[in-house]
Formats: structure tokens, C-alpha cells, sequence
């Protein structure tokens, strides 16, 4: 598999320095994408370098995972308008354990081939490197005119983004320079990968391994994903659409890539599936001959929620969905987590009951028409029930019917559901 090619029909390819495909066709080398362990779990946004990684060792090539345990102490000013928070070391290498788990699902840490993948911790060779002998090795091979001719600098000292950048931040492209220089040095890495914000930080250190060694290496850099709509892509109200299953679960996860618009799906089945040229050429015919079947969203989801989560997660994503939308069973009901539930249901009316009065078997009446206040009346009540309209957890009642402690779901939740779409969670405290 030819890796550029690879890249560029995927839309993966922002900009490339000139030599990078010959480099790539001619020998076996190393590469790596850089990840700040700022957070004990990757993002979506962070899948983007990990395709590229992904394809690279598909191509036979090896890749490198560098966690910038000490770079992520400094905060990159690159697409930021301020500081980050700075992270202390024991944090930073839970959080370097953390990523390495995710990226073992992703990435071949295990074979015995040349090419298996590796991860890095820039700490490792920073940490013993005094100030004097970095600014003395390092320092003196780049200019200050060069750094300063950085977009990433000049937007931050010329007051376009924020209000100027401290010498902490100034010395980021230096460091993340050398991060190169050391890998060049010691894993044969001649290519470094990333998104197009990091083109500056990446050529200084293609800069810096010329003029320290003489020796040649490369940058291939992607497109910043965004959304067709402007928005951020991985935001989502709550925040960042994250891998672990306890800050993200499998049920948003599989949501958030099944209502993607026609075209982001169209994009990022590219971008982020495995899938091959040819099969992504038939989903889109497929979706465009019948787009409200959503082809395009399922089959991104499906690809992504297995490989990130597993097959069962995703199979328990399908039956959760399906539950809104009336297809759903008592029994799949029941199997839900408490987290899944609420995702479900979120946005729909809720009321809170006492849980002493389910202890007391409250009558189906009482409970929809006097305890809340999902009929407006007993009488109005009564009649859906007579004619089947009313569910509780996803089973027909009728106005017989006596709600007990024991019919509650997660031991806290009931689920009314009034003619074929109006759904009430009932929360008993």
C-alpha cells in the first residue's frame, strides 16, 4: 500500500514536504504523531493522528506514538489564545498509561514484525537535560527571527489571539525540535506527522536536524477536521466526545458518529474507517440513492464504535436506539446500564416520585394523573389505558394496573410512555 496515496484519497493531506513519498516508497522507516497526556483518555479529536499512524503501519512503515510528558508541562500555543493548565509528572504518567491501553485497540503494539508500534515519553530524554546545556546544543542552531516568523508566534504576539505568549510557551517549537532530533537520532524517525496547525512546530525540528546533523528528514501534516455547519468537530453540549466508556459511554459514542450530517458522514468515513476505496464508493452511492436510510452514518458508526469499544457495545448501542424509537422491548429495557438509560431518554419530561408510595403499590391512575402530571386528568387517563395506549418500561397496562417498587429500572427509574411517541422518566427519590 502506497502510504501518500493512501492519505490523499482519504482527504488526510494537508500539506507534505517534498521528498516524504520517495522517502516512504524507497526504504522502511519510523514516524510518529505527538500526543499531550493532558487528559487520562483520548478524545476524537485525537483520532485523526491516529489513522495516520494506523495507515502508516498498514503501509509496512513503523509507527511512533510520542506522549509529550514534557512538552505537555510547557502548553503549545498553536491554535490556543492562552496557557494551559501545567500537569505534574505522576499525573502525567497515569494519564501516558491510560492512552497506551486506548492505543493498543488501534494501533499493532504486539507484533514480531519491524514495524511494531512504539510509544514515547519525551520526559524520559527532557528531564535530565539541564537549561545550560539545552540552550547551549539546542538553542543556538535556531534563530530568534525563525521562531518568531512561526504563524502560531505571531498570532499570539501581534494580539490576534489572546495577549501575548510567555518565554515558556516561546521555547514549545524548540523543544518539540528536539523531541525530533532525538527520535531521528535514535529510532530512525524521518517523518513526523500531525494537524496543519503543527506545520511550523514540526519544520523546526526538519530544520534542526539539518543543521545539527546534516541529515534529512520530513513533515506530512492533515487537514484540521471541522463540521459542514462551522462547528467544532468531538464537541457535542457536553463536551468532548471522549474513547473511555466512563467519561463518553458507547451509546453517545455510537450517537455522535449516527447524526453526523450526509457531509461530514461522506468526510470522515474516510478519515476515520477502515474501509476500503471501493466500499466507501458503494455506501455513498448507496446513501445517495436512498439518504434517509442514513447508509453513510451507519456504516461509520458501526466501523468506529467496534473498533474503539467492541462488537457487543455496539450491538448494545443498536438495541438502546432502537428503544426511542418504538422498536425496542421490555427486555432490552431492562438490560440497560443506568448511564445508557438516562442518554436515551435524555431531553424527555421527567417527574420525581416518592418512593414510599410504590412501596405502597400506587395505582397506574394515581400515578400518571395525580402524582404527575402526564394526563391532565384521571378521566383522560383512563380512557388511554382502556384503549392500550399507555406503556410502562415498555409493556402494555392497563388502568388495573399497580405500580411497585420492584418494576423500577436501575431501582430508580420508570418509564411511562403515552401513545407511540410521548416518553416521561419517572425518578423515585
Amino acid at each position: 500500500m502506497n502510504f501518500v496515496e493512501e492519505l490523499t484519497w482519504r482527504g488526510m493531506v494537508h500539506t507534505i514536504m517534498p521528498g516524504t513519498e520517495e522517502l516512504l516508497n524507497k526504504e522502511i522507516i519510523s514516524a510518529y504523531v505527538g500526543i499531550d497526556p493532558t487528559a487520562d483518555s483520548l478524545h476524537i479529536g485525537h483520532l485523526v493522528g491516529v489513522m495516520m499512524l494506523k495507515h502508516l503501519q498498514r503501509s509496512g512503515h513503523k509507527p511512533i506514538v510520542l506522549v509529550g510528558g514534557a512538552t505537555g508541562m510547557i502548553g503549545d500555543p498553536s491554535g490556543k489564545s492562552e496557557e494551559r493548565n501545567l500537569l505534574d509528572e505522576a499525573t502525567l504518567r497515569h494519564n501516558q498509561e491510560c492512552l497506551k491501553i486506548q492505543l493498543m485497540k488501534l494501533l499493532d503494539f504486539s507484533t514480531t514484525e519491524a514495524n511494531r508500534a512504539e510509544m514515547v515519553n519525551n520526559y524520559d530524554w527532557m528531564k535530565g537535560y539541564s537549561f545550560l546545556d539545552f540552550i547551549r546544543d539546542i538553542g543556538k542552531h535556531i534563530t530568534v527571527n525563525y521562531m518568531m516568523a512561526k504563524d502560531s508566534v505571531k498570532k499570539r504576539l501581534t494580539g490576534e489571539e489572546g495577549v501575548g505568549m510567555s518565554f515558556t510557551e516561546f521555547t514549545y517549537q524548540l523543544v518539540q525540535g528536539y523531541d525530533f532530533l532525538h527520535l531521528y537520532l535514535n529510532n530512525n524517525c524521518k517523518l513526523q506527522m500531525g494537524g496543519s496547525d503543527q506545520w511550523g512546530n514540526i519544520t523546526t525540528g526538519t530544520e534542526l536536524i539539518r543543521r545539527k546533523t546534516g541529515g534529512e528528514a520530513f513533515a506530512l501534516t492533515c487537514p484540521l477536521i471541522t463540521k459542514a455547519d462551522g462547528g467544532k468537530f468531538g464537541k457535542t453540549e457536553s463536551g468532548n466526545v471522549w474513547l473511555d466508556p466512563k467519561r463518553t459511554s458507547p451509546y453517545k459514542f455510537y450517537q455522535f458518529w449516527l447524526n453526523t450530517s450526509d457531509a461530514d458522514a461522506e468526510k470522515y468515513i474516510r478519515i476515520f474507517t477502515l474501509y476500503g476505496r471501493q466500499e466507501i464508493e458503494a455506501l455513498i452511492k448507496e446513501h445517495t440513492e436512498a439518504p434517509h436510510l442514513r447508509t453513510l452514518q451507519k456504516a461509520l458508526a458501526k466501523d468506529i464504535t467496534i473498533r474503539i469499544h467492541s462488537n457487543e457495545d455496539y450491538l448494545a448501542a443498536i438495541e438502546a436506539s432502537e428503544i426511542l424509537f418504538g422498536k425496542g422491548t421490555a427486555e432490552a429495557l431492562h438490560k440497560l446500564d443506568e448511564e445508557t438509560l438516562l442518554s436515551v431518554f435524555e431531553g424527555v419530561p421527567q417527574f420525581e416520585i416518592k418512593a414510599d408510595d410504590l412501596a405502597e403499590n400506587i395505582g397506574i391512575v394515581d400515578l400518571v394523573a395525580d402524582k404527575t402530571a402526564i394526563f391532565s386528568s384521571k378521566g383522560e387517563a383512563r380512557r388511554m389505558l382502556k384503549d392500550g395506549g399507555v406503556q410502562i418500561n415498555k409493556t402494555k397496562v392497563n388502568e388495573d394496573f399497580s405500580v411497585k417498587a420492584s418494576d423500577l429500572l436501575s431501582n430508580k427509574y420508570l418509564l411511562v410512555q403515552k401513545g407511540k411517541k410521548n416518553y416521561y422518566l419517572l425518578i423515585a427519590r
